[in-house]
């Protein structure tokens, strides 16, 4: 299907490769508030573009490899990105990381950190612990803010996740999982906002 330029455009992506991702599951509850609201959602899996750690030398060498243009034609293409991370050792995983760092190089002829300047993003996490992720999203948000990605305050973090799902993936507690809907509603309707002729 053909995204309606008029509709706001999200990508979706979890920070986790593994199938059976907490975060991929609760990435997919916001994406149905998001859709919900009238946004157009294209998802990520980062399974599906593999990249080599970021080197300085390959870059030089080979330039952007083929995954990471891919990556940032899709951020290019996108006006707002839900995010799911999860937490690795405080912090959030290194796939997401390295991700980020390889969109983040300019192709010739583009203008520093071109797919992420005015993008908004919504940030959510799901983790067994008990606070469910939380630290790794600071970490998430201060290199977005960085990056110039506007980073919305309203952010979830869902602990004891590995109880938290039901076999249909909703969230055991229904208010939690309207509150999941929500984030993807919420960064729909600021899109729409953002896009509105100013008078």
């Amino acid at each position: 299907m053909t995204p309606s330029p008029s509709r706001p455009q999200v990508l979706a992506m979890a920070g986790s490769t593994r199938e059976g991702s907490f975060n991929k599951r609760l990435l997919r509850i916001a994406v149905a508030g998001a859709r919900a609201a009238g946004g157009d959602v294209t998802e990520l899996d980062l399974r599906d573009v593999p990249l080599p750690l970021y080197d300085g030398d390959l870059e030089a060498r080979e330039g952007i490899p083929p995954n990471g243009l891919r990556v940032k034609q899709l951020l290019l293409e996108n006006h707002g990105l839900l995010i799911a991370s999860p937490e690795y050792n405080s912090s959030f995983s290194g796939v997401l990381k390295n991700t980020l760092d390889w969109a983040s190089r300019p192709a010739p002829g583009e203008s520093p950190l071109a797919c992420f300047v005015g993008k908004v993003a919504v940030l959510m996490s799901a983790s067994p612990g008990a606070l469910g992720g939380l630290r790794g999203l600071g970490h998430v948000r201060a290199m977005l803010s960085n990056i110039h990605v506007l980073v919305l305050p309203d952010q979830l973090a869902i602990s004891k996740a590995h109880e938290a799902f039901t076999s249909d993936g909703r969230l055991n507690d229904a208010r939690r999982h309207e509150a999941v809907e929500q984030l993807g509603r919420t960064l729909v309707e600021i899109l729409i906002k953002l896009q509105a002729p100013t008078t």
